[in-house]
């Protein structure tokens, strides 16, 4: 990801980020055995922290050094990947180019007669060519709140489809009150390829070609288009999609956000609100829920692989206590395991278990063939598109003949 500055570099950019590394004199868990460090990048959820160091802790076969990591993680843990220096488990998404260059250790037996416990959608992007790089820790997804209050005394159904959000979002916009924010850039940031699987397409096929290549995709954009140019979104609030408030002081009856913020908006509106997954378009469209997830990962280059090994499946496959208390007793996550989401207490009923109906029905996440370079293109075009009133045809052109080349590359490294 840095390149050959960056592997060059690396070593001072470790320091600068923390020097308990838990090698050599380092302090580590109350275990016996071999020395591990594990990585995770810095949540913003009080007590998450002291959780994970209750679980090295808590493990008897190695000592077990956390390493909280402020700043860039993913940039932090390329460039550690490129030295000696790196950590032996770490948190994150392993990159294509971090597997083709043998950079991450394979996982695929750890999750031997459990694979199908695993969110499909989620573990997906962390498997290659049949192996599993990285195991999945907890879920995260986006979808649409409503006020249930203010459609109903505008007349308006939920919408379940792409024209029916149209629709309701501009029924909904008075002097007071617009009818839908998906974020202050009217959703180009975020969206990314949801509207393309609401219309039935995806961003990569699964034989590795554009899957979007279809005039299915511009009717799709010119939708999203559609809503801008009838000011029926919420541009330039306080705070972006991310954040509830918008939705909470009453500036917009219905908002793209995340889980995250459905306990905050339950506190507020008790239950005068629902949720929704993205509205299908077209006849061959069906609802769409993004969901990612950080999983577990090993360094290919650790002395301590097998170590290492060990406690990913000690952790994130047999400890299933741990796994839920990570994710619904600090932040507001969904477990990676199906099993899990389906029994965990805060999960089962109103709003929250809807979402988990629609992350297990209709998640989808970022194919692992999407790189960034294939991301930009993509990017820049639905900027274009949304804000900037662009022709989706030949936007839409331009971005297939770049992601096709892109592909083309990525398949010739296979």
């Amino acid at each position: 990801m840095l390149g050959a500055a960056g592997a060059a570099g690396a070593a001072g950019l470790l320091a600068a980020c923390g020097s308990h590394t838990g090698r050599g004199g380092d302090d580590g868990g109350g275990g016996s055995g071999p020395r591990l460090s594990q990585w995770y990048h810095q949540y913003g959820e009080a007590g998450t922290e002291q959780a994970v160091e209750r679980y090295a802790a808590a493990y008897r076969k190695a000592r077990v050094s956390v390493q909280w990591r402020p700043g860039n993680y993913d940039q932090q843990t390329a460039a550690a990947l490129l030295t000696k220096s790196g950590p032996d488990v770490f948190e994150g998404s392993p990159t294509l180019d971090q597997i083709q260059g043998g950079q991450v250790a394979d996982l695929t037996a750890l999750l031997d007669g459990v694979k199908d416990d695993f969110n499909p959608a989620v573990l997906a992007p962390k498997t290659y060519r049949g192996k599993i790089w990285g195991v999945p820790q907890v879920i995260d997804t986006q979808f649409l709140y409503y006020r249930k209050s203010l459609l109903k005394d505008a007349g308006v159904e939920p919408p379940t489809t792409l024209d029916a959000l149209v629709d309701a979002a501009g029924r909904l916009t008075t002097k007071k009150v617009k009818g839908l924010f998906l974020g202050n850039d009217g959703g180009a940031s975020v969206l990314g390829g949801t509207p393309l699987n609401a219309a039935g397409l995806q961003l990569v096929t699964e034989k590795g070609t554009v899957g979007f290549d279809d005039p299915a995709a511009a009717r799709t954009l010119a939708k999203l288009q559609l809503l801008h140019r009838h000011d029926s979104l919420l541009l330039g609030a306080p705070a972006d999609w991310s954040d509830p408030s918008a939705f909470l002081q009453g500036l917009t009856a219905m908002q793209w956000s995340g889980l995250w913020a459905l306990p905050a908006v339950r506190k507020e509106l008790g239950d005068d609100f629902g949720v929704l997954p993205f509205p299908k378009d077209g006849s061959a469209g069906r609802p769409a829920v993004p969901v990612g997830a950080y999983g577990s990962a090993v360094n290919a280059h650790s002395a301590q692989v097998a170590a290492a090994k060990d406690f990913v499946r000690w952790l994130w496959v047999e400890r299933t206590d741990y796994q839920e208390d990570f994710a619904l007793s600090y932040g507001f996550h969904i477990p990676a395991r199906i099993s899990l989401a389906e029994k965990a207490a805060k999960l089962k009923n109103g709003q929250a278990a809807d979402v988990v109906r629609f992350t297990t029905d209709h998640g989808h996440a970022q194919p692992l063939l999407w790189t960034p370079v294939s991301q930009a293109a993509y990017q820049d075009a639905l900027n274009r598109i949304i804000r900037g009133g662009a022709n989706p045809e030949s936007e839409l052109r331009t971005v297939v003949r770049k992601v096709s080349a892109e592909l083309h590359r990525v398949a010739g490294k296979r």
